[in-house]
């Protein structure tokens, strides 16, 4: 089957893009051609056999979530969100779904790499928490507080007036940090929301008179149809209105591509040659969108359409479980620049593997119809959690296989 043309700078906000561009570096993976890794497709049945193993732990009567923000929301297992909805309820759902959706869209954002030493204590329940769960929980408290509000009389929200002067010495207080407990990328984690804040001022089509990002709701129900809206629908609201907050990235015939990389065996013609999109947080965020949009009434279709998210612990997968492994072992020891060959290599050939090894999954237990073990309870099920328990029993802190020298706005 022919691989789709995407030439146009808009043509790559999409994840058709972003899979399509992948499969083309796995095939040049395939064939010998990249820089940095080699692919062995006999090791995806014993990845499968250990991803299958988590999911049966975790899971046993195989009711899975959505790989999504809310989560880790719930993390030690505090249903966080449902607690303050029941203590201040909402005046409607309409109201509620944009609430959370100014909570989930500034968690995502902030959800970048850590480092292996910050940590976050609770107040409410004096539990500490690291990592994503630890970044969702500080950023949850930090919305309950009214820090990303501008409106003391309605703390639940985030609106552009908060966002644009936040400051980074308020943010490393939300967070916790310190000297000893440093928190990586934090000026680029103030600098992403100060520029959300921005842009919602600016777009008052995309985030509406309050210039909020819940108002992203509204945007997204405008594409429904009959009470349903796609997948593909929710990304693309989502690329359109957000992309300008990236930071230097490329821009092409004035599009900020965000999440947008440059690789030599990319593929493609005219302007777009070369270039390999994925937008992980814009799809972390889409997958983080369904439940407040089913809640608020919404049925999300084509799920599928979105594509695994490249990052460390889906990476490190494959890696750990030697479906991949570096033409020069080495490199593991170096920290990477998001832009380098070995990082565009390494998150393309996830997203790609993903797709091939979901089927496998769903093989050995047993479902049939896609659509009852979607990519999106997968992942949650799934390929991150398998990642991070191989990652703990590997090595220390859990640490990737990979060092990445993140900005805090990719990974």
């Amino acid at each position: 089957m022919p691989v789709p043309e995407f030439s146009t700078a808009r043509s790559l906000l999409s994840a058709r893009a972003v899979r399509a561009r992948a499969e083309i570096l796995l095939k040049a993976g395939l064939d010998g051609r990249l820089d940095h890794f080699v692919v062995d497709l006999d090791r995806l049945g014993p990845c499968a056999d250990v991803v299958v193993e988590t999911i049966r732990d975790a899971y046993p009567d195989l009711a899975i979530p959505y790989h999504a923000r809310w989560r880790h929301f719930s993390v030690g297992g505090f249903e966080r969100w449902g607690s303050l909805v029941h203590a201040a309820p909402f005046e409607d759902p309409a109201e509620q779904a944009r609430a959370a959706f100014d909570l989930v869209v500034v968690s995502v954002l902030l959800d970048a790499g850590a480092g292996p030493t910050w940590r976050y204590e609770e107040g409410r329940t004096g539990e500490t928490y690291a990592r994503s769960e630890g970044l969702a929980v500080a950023s949850f408290d930090m919305f309950v507080s009214g820090l990303f509000s501008s409106e003391p009389e309605d703390p639940f929200r985030a609106d552009a007036r908060a966002l644009a002067t936040l400051t980074e010495a308020e943010l490393a207080d939300g967070f916790q940090v310190t000297p000893t407990n440093p928190l990586v990328g934090l000026s680029g984690r103030t600098a992403l929301l100060n520029r959300l804040g921005q842009v919602a001022a600016a777009d008052p089509e995309g985030f509406g008179p309050q210039a909020r990002p819940g108002f992203l709701f509204d945007r997204i129900t405008a594409r429904a149809r009959d009470g349903a809206v796609s997948a593909e629908a929710v990304l693309e609201v989502l690329l359109t209105h957000l992309g300008p907050i990236w930071p230097g990235r490329i821009v092409l015939d004035g599009v900020d591509l965000g999440d947008t990389w440059r690789h030599p065996l990319a593929g493609g013609t005219g302007p777009t040659e070369g270039l390999v999109p994925f937008h992980k947080l814009s799809q972390w965020l889409a997958y983080s969108l369904l439940e407040p949009l089913e809640e608020a009434g919404l049925t999300v279709t084509g799920l599928d359409a979105l594509t695994g998210l490249p990052e460390y612990r889906n990476g490190g997968l494959f890696l750990d479980t030697g479906v991949l492994a570096l033409r020069r072992p080495e490199e593991a020891a170096q920290a990477h620049p998001v832009e380098s060959r070995l990082v565009v290599e390494w998150r393309a050939l996830t997203v790609a593997l993903l797709d091939r090894l979901a089927p496998l999954v769903r093989e050995r237990l047993e479902i049939a119809d896609p659509a009852d073990l979607p990519l999106a309870k997968v992942l949650e099920g799934g390929t991150w959690a398998t990642g991070r328990r191989l990652a703990r029993a590997l090595r220390p802190e859990g640490a990737p296989p990979l060092a990445i020298a993140s900005d805090g706005t990719v990974f």
